[in-house]
């Protein structure tokens, strides 16, 4: 039995949860958020929650069970509170800037500056505190799309091993290697 699937969906005030034709709809504070699920998953609302049921014991319901209670506990997460990634750039003349909405200016120790197009349901912040690194705030309702726009950044500098130059999660813990030693 999925202990993930088991578990309930506790409604928050102010959220409102519509199920047509297989596709869900979370509306909150913050927005409004759809999935499609599964014809076969049956989706009850009882005491101001939701409850996800499969029809049968099958390997095929039992791993939907799991993935759509959690993608719709993320949904309705995502509209009464939002998700917020925050990447820094760790490196000698790494910056961010924002221009415009949806376009963040990076120079990440290339020859040239890099354009990173970001999706209108997201937005992206820009900001060097004092003697740290550049910080870049990534926030939204759709906690798929902020994750994959945080990887996709993360990816354009990986963090090197021997210095820790960068783009990582704040707060993420680097493996350090230990350089060449010197020669008698």
């Amino acid at each position: 039995m999925s202990r993930i699937g088991k578990k309930p969906i506790s409604i928050p005030q102010g959220v409102a949860i519509s199920v047509n034709d297989s596709v869900v709809t979370v509306k909150g504070p913050k927005g409004e958020l759809k999935q499609d699920v599964n014809p076969d998953m049956v989706i009850k609302e009882e005491d101001g929650q939701l409850i996800l049921e499969r029809p049968s014991e099958s390997k095929n319901h039992k791993s939907m069970h799991g993935l759509y209670r959690a993608l719709i506990n993320n949904m309705v997460e995502g509209v009464t509170n939002g998700y917020k990634k925050e990447l820094e750039l760790v490196g000698v003349g790494y910056k961010a800037a924002v221009q415009g909405k949806n376009v963040l200016e990076l120079s990440l120790g290339y020859s040239h500056q890099i354009y990173f197009a970001v999706p209108s349901e997201v937005t992206v912040t820009a900001e060097t505190p004092k003697g740290k690194s550049p910080l870049v705030t990534i926030e939204g309702i759709d906690k798929q799309l902020v994750g994959q726009i945080a990887a996709k950044l993360k990816s354009l500098r990986k963090v090197e091993p021997y210095k820790g130059k960068g783009v990582r999660f704040v707060g993420e813990q680097i493996r350090r290697k230990a350089g060449k030693t010197a020669a008698k």
